[in-house]
């Protein structure tokens, strides 16, 4: 909570959903009523208690997180933030090229009053009324940039608007600060991985004739934000003092749940419903039983002070800076997944994190400080431990995969890594780590500093303004919970100064040894910030990193792919993701090729169960269909068993070819089979068998014998 510097890049992350199943139902007015109505549902779920328990392996895990979830906001002021929380708050607010709407979406028992044809309305009326502005002259009223400000320089600011008499600004302050959330309509259509992933991290910068027309002013980052662009891709950018990326995954996963149950239900009225109660159909209740609610949108008329014009002007200058200053870049693997990890014997987290040691290392030569956070929501208001990848397993790991050795080795080395990760993972969700401890202690000193102060300060007859702990601010919160590390920056502020007290005021007392060792500015300096969060429901996850000189990566592990969104201050991001990708097709090669050649080829469950003894002969009665139609050439029994499969689903070949191996395929001619094509492989294959009968050494050929014809790969110095 006494985090100074601004929270966007440094603090907030970002999911990026998949798009809607539905393609028509992906335009942006269309999305973002869906998305809001199902997050309304997802709010009534929690504020009536119905929302089933987040659960790991059968033990429940606090659900407080949710609480903080809606109608909050991170309010700075001059001894730190704040989390005001409106708990009966019922409206939404809207932000459409800067400028911003409010109305109200639900009653006072939480219940919806607006179906998702009303809210598409009331969304068309806002993106129709925003046109109605320039934008360039949209941009000098775009006052969300300044929640993008040093958060002291925002508390100077959140006063110069609540402390006119004149204006009506502090009214429309508390109305942006009590929402339930933030509704983005952008009017940018990002295309590419890693524009969608900063347009949700931190919007577009685009300047035009000296006026910063980006997304970035369209943003309020305070609060919990759904972002909907103009092609229908939406995402969520949240702030993260309260509640953790589970919490937040939770939500929209059962939010993009509900976008498509509900869509089924207009289908099938049977389709089954995610809530253990729906609120009654607002088109079928009487308007008055909704209470005092004002579903048509208002906007904003913020009074634009001379104090506010140009701090708005210098708030969105160094916003610019810093956008410019990151860079990201995306990983959509798809050669495998948790499916192939975990046959192969490894957890798939772990696997995953030994590819960013190996990929770092393959780069500079070295290990380097990383952190991965452990969820302890086992425990009541339980946030995170830190995990440390950086074990020794781990470096011995990279050096014997770097290094001239035997595939059998390697693969050793990576499976001490792992399970020591592994280890190290279940010892943290226990809060039996190290790094919340050290940093409680830090806090316990540092409020003993402030309590000194403030004596010292009374007896003067002055006011302290120095450090207060989580605590002080009427929170729980860990400034260090952040999805990166409890870095420098979230003790220190700009200036170095412990918990961003003044340099001219030192500390009263000399700072424990602990504190003062380098080792705790080491571990507090994240090099390799990592964060495993996702699902389906999401097509990217991530944050920006934690320290000048280090990535910020958010990853998702799916049964069949690896979505990776890798942030950096422009050190090669695409370099390092690209060396991850090439590890990851590497340990692929070395895992075959050490594996034992025991497994048949892939058939489905159905085929499995057709191959069992039948205890009934009423359905053996017909002819067998091959195949191949019942033609050509037959295959022994025998031979087919020895054949393996090198098609594992999971793309390439499951057996690495060696420099004097080829694979091909007999060929066999079907009725439906067409002869061109037939040609075109025949002659290509007669190519392979030249070249393979110039070579001095025969090479060793393994016939596949398929009916049709099929993928074959062949690896050969010719």
């Amino acid at each position: 909570m006494n985090f100074d510097n601004p929270v966007v890049l440094n603090l907030n992350p970002f999911f990026l959903l998949e798009d809607d199943p539905t393609p028509a139902r992906n335009n942006q007015v269309t999305r973002a009523a869906s998305l809001v109505v199902s997050s309304l549902s997802f709010v009534r779920a929690v504020r009536r208690e119905e929302l089933p328990p987040d659960t790991i392996r059968g033990s429940p895990l606090c659900m407080y997180q949710y609480s903080r979830l809606f109608g909050t906001a991170r309010v700075p002021t001059d001894n730190g933030c704040q989390i005001a929380q409106d708990s009966g708050a019922k409206h939404i607010v809207v932000l459409c090229k800067g400028q911003f709407y409010w109305f109200d979406v639900l009653d006072d028992n939480s219940d919806l009053i607006m179906t998702e044809k009303d809210m598409a309305l009331n969304l068309q009326v806002v993106v129709d009324d925003a046109e109605q502005t320039p934008i360039h002259e949209a941009a000098k009223g775009a006052l969300g940039v300044l929640s993008t400000e040093n958060r002291k320089i925002w508390a100077g600011l959140r006063d110069v608007l609540t402390r006119g008499q004149d204006t009506n600004n502090a009214e429309c302050l508390s109305i942006v600060d009590s929402a339930l959330f933030i509704l983005c309509l952008d009017y940018t259509e990002p295309l590419t991985g890693p524009e969608l992933c900063g347009n949700m991290l931190c919007g577009t910068s685009e300047v035009v004739k000296g006026v910063q027309i980006g997304t970035c002013t369209n943003r309020w980052y305070d609060k919990l934000q759904i972002i909907v662009c103009k092609n229908g891709s939406a995402g969520i950018n949240f702030e993260h003092t309260g509640v953790d990326g589970h919490t937040v995954l939770r939500m929209a996963s059962d939010v993009y749940t509900d976008t498509i149950l509900r869509f089924a239900k207009s289908i099938n009225g049977q389709a089954p419903s995610l809530w253990a109660s729906m609120s009654p159909d607002p088109s079928k209740r009487d308007p008055d039983s909704f209470g005092e609610v004002s579903t048509t949108p208002h906007k904003l008329e913020w009074d634009m002070l001379p104090e506010l014009s140009t701090a708005l002007r210098f708030a969105e200058t160094r916003l610019a800076d810093l956008i410019q200053q990151n860079e990201f870049q995306t990983l959509d693997f798809s050669g495998y997944g948790k499916n192939f990890m975990t046959s192969m014997g490894f957890s798939p987290d772990a696997f995953v994190q030994m590819a960013f040691q190996a990929a770092y290392y393959g780069l500079y030569g070295r290990v380097e400080n990383t952190y991965e956070p452990a969820m302890t929501k086992v425990f009541l208001h339980g946030r995170t431990e830190a995990v440390r990848s950086t074990t020794a397993e781990a470096y011995d790991f990279v050096k014997t995969f770097w290094g001239s050795n035997p595939s059998q080795q390697k693969i050793e080395a990576l499976r001490k890594a792992t399970q020591k990760h592994t280890a190290n993972t279940k010892e943290c969700a226990k809060a039996l780590g190290q790094d919340r401890h050290l940093y409680a202690l830090y806090c316990v000193w540092q409020r003993a500093v402030d309590e000194e102060g403030a004596e010292a300060a009374s007896s003067n007859g002055m006011s302290s303004n120095g450090y207060s702990s989580p605590a002080d601010n009427g929170s729980d919160v860990d400034p260090a919970s952040n999805i990166g590390s409890p870095n420098r920056n979230s003790l220190l502020s700009e200036d170095g100064s412990p918990g961003g007290s003044p340099p001219s005021k030192a500390p009263l007392q000399q700072m424990p040894t602990l504190f003062a060792d380098p080792g705790w500015d080491k571990i507090n300096n994240t090099i390799l910030s990592t964060s495993n969060c996702g699902n389906p429901s999401l097509r990217q996850f991530g944050f920006g990193p934690t320290s000048g000189d280090g990535f910020g990566i958010g990853y998702i592990i799916k049964e069949d792919s690896i979505s990776i969104c890798a942030s950096s201050k422009h050190r090669q991001t695409r370099r390092f993701v690209d060396a991850l990708e090439s590890y990851l097709l590497e340990i692929r090669k070395l895992l075959r090729a050490t594996q034992q050649k025991t497994t048949s080829p892939k058939m489905s469950r159905a085929r499995e169960a057709e191959g069992r003894p039948s205890m009934s002969h009423a359905k053996s009665k017909g002819r067998v269909i091959k195949a191949d139609g019942g033609k050509g050439q037959e295959v022994a029994v025998e031979e087919e068993k020895a054949v393996e499969s090198d098609d594992d689903g999971l793309g390439g070949c499951k057996n690495p070819c060696t420099s004097d191996t080829i694979f091909f395929t007999e060929l066999y001619s079907t009725p439906s089979t067409p002869p061109a094509f037939m040609t075109v492989i025949s002659s290509f294959l007669a190519s392979c068998k030249l070249a393979m009968s110039r070579r001095d050494t025969p090479p060793r050929v393994h016939r596949v014998p398929y009916a049709l014809p099929s993928f074959f790969c062949c690896r050969s110095k010719y």
